[in-house]
């Protein structure tokens, strides 16, 4: 007698809640692809850290640094929306190499001007201006590269492993950097990206063919406008985004650390690092023990929910904040040892489940964007995205440095948990489709 096959229902009651790692087993071509990006991730985070203290070394300027992240902004929000038009126009494998090969030229370049000992700093802004848009554009076609080599149903999955090879990213990439810096110089931590670089041509290259399929459009205005006007017809995906622009204009709190580390809870740069490490930390526990997140059919919801503990986690951050600047403690100084560390371990943690509930929010607004948009629109969609990725933190960035300079550090916080808990309620209140979005039956 043939054994009977489980049910769809039953399958997804049998899940761990470890991380589902079926995506790795069941389409080596995303295996590879996954651990490519993984390990040139590393690399790409390890340059990204390496050229801030490298520009600082020349020019002992913090604005020098920050001017960094400015003069890439914009071509990094062109770049996205290009990137997700050349997806749909062109076949994404071709799209994605030529982009990585860019990306590995600009490294190239920025060892070569290290190994040089060049000293003028516009070459280095340039070349990291270049980098940071290539890998932009790779990044917005890996997305949509996804949903045509796995099956819908373990993309959760997917977008969970994502978070994970993301917090091994920021958090080894970092690390080594600072190790090899110290240790062997700025030319040879470069040289260490150019060759970890080469683990993204291997995943790429391995991929299949993915031509464009459907109606086509050449990039352009006219592209982007009917990207554009798609999200006038798909109230679940605008929806999805507007949360998340909520959630990232009013609950970045990073801008704050290098305060709250000098004046309320003391131990200066490594209390910084740890309240830092504290939200990477949340995302990728909640990554690794993702595995019940493909059982999940109403998205809608948790995305809602997901975002409601953010807030709540962020007002609970500030009103911790807040009692410390308005309690009878004892000061504190930027010396470790004069930390408030009760203090200290209770914020960690407050931003450790922030940093987890951010990631369950992530990987089902993925997951709805790559299974209920189609594909030949799909690529324009992830543009969008990027440039809401990419833009919205520094909208919240301004938010609490303006509303900390009228009132206290921990204003912003607490405010804007509150804010984000009233608003996403209110807001997926009025969407019934939202609320009624069923991962068996996506709809946009």
């Amino acid at each position: 007698m043939e054994p009977v096959s489980a049910s769809p229902e039953q399958q997804r009651k049998r899940r761990s809640h470890l991380v589902d790692l079926s995506p790795l087993r069941e389409s080596p071509a995303f295996a590879r692809l996954w651990l490519g990006g993984a390990i040139s991730g590393i690399g790409g985070q390890m340059t990204i850290v390496a050229v801030g203290l490298h520009i600082y070394d020349l020019t002992r300027s913090t604005l020098a640094v920050s001017l960094v992240g400015a003069f890439a902004l914009l071509p990094m929000i062109v770049a996205g929306l290009y990137g997700g038009m050349l997806a749909d126009a062109f076949d994404r494998r071709r799209v994605a190499f030529l982009s990585a090969v860019a990306a590995w030229a600009s490294t190239i370049g920025l060892a070569t001007l290290a190994w040089l000992q060049v000293e003028n700093v516009w070459p280095f802004y340039l070349l990291t201006t270049v980098n940071a848009v290539a890998a932009t554009i790779v990044g917005t076609v890996r997305f949509a590269i996804v949903p045509r080599i796995l099956p819908a149903r373990l993309l959760p999955a997917a977008s969970a492993l994502t978070g994970i090879s993301g917090g091994i990213m920021v958090t080894v990439g970092p690390a080594v950097a600072g190790v090899l810096v110290a240790t062997v110089g700025f030319a040879w931590t470069y040289t260490v990206d150019v060759v970890l670089f080469l683990a993204a041509f291997v995943g790429i290259l391995s991929l299949p063919a993915l031509p464009p399929e459907g109606q086509v459009h050449r990039p352009g205005l006219a592209s982007l406008r009917q990207g554009l006007s798609f999200l006038r017809v798909a109230p679940n995906v605008r929806l999805s985004f507007l949360l998340d622009i909520v959630a990232m204009t009013f609950g970045q709190p990073r801008v704050l650390f290098p305060a709250i580390g000098t004046l309320l809870l003391g131990g200066g740069a490594v209390t910084v690092g740890i309240l830092t490490a504290a939200y990477a930390v949340g995302a990728l526990l909640s990554s690794l023990f993702s595995g019940r997140a493909g059982s999940v059919r109403m998205q809608g919801v948790a995305i809602e929910r997901a975002i409601i503990v953010y807030g709540g986690f962020l007002a609970a951050f500030g009103a911790v904040l807040a009692v410390l600047a308005l309690g009878p403690f004892p000061s504190v100084s930027e010396d470790i040892a004069d930390a408030n560390v009760p203090a200290l371990v209770i914020a960690a943690l407050l931003l450790a489940g922030a940093g987890g509930a951010d990631n369950v929010s992530s990987i089902f607004r993925q997951t709805m964007l790559q299974s209920a948009v189609p594909d030949n629109i799909r690529g324009r969609l992830q543009g969008v995205f990027t440039v809401v990725v990419t833009g919205g933190p520094r909208i919240g960035d301004m938010y609490v440095g303006v509303l900390a300079t009228l009132g206290a550090l921990w204003l912003p916080p607490l405010l804007g948990g509150v804010v984000i808990v009233v608003l996403v309620g209110a807001l997926v209140r009025r969407s019934r489709s939202f609320r009624g979005y069923d991962a068996d039956s996506p709809t946009a």
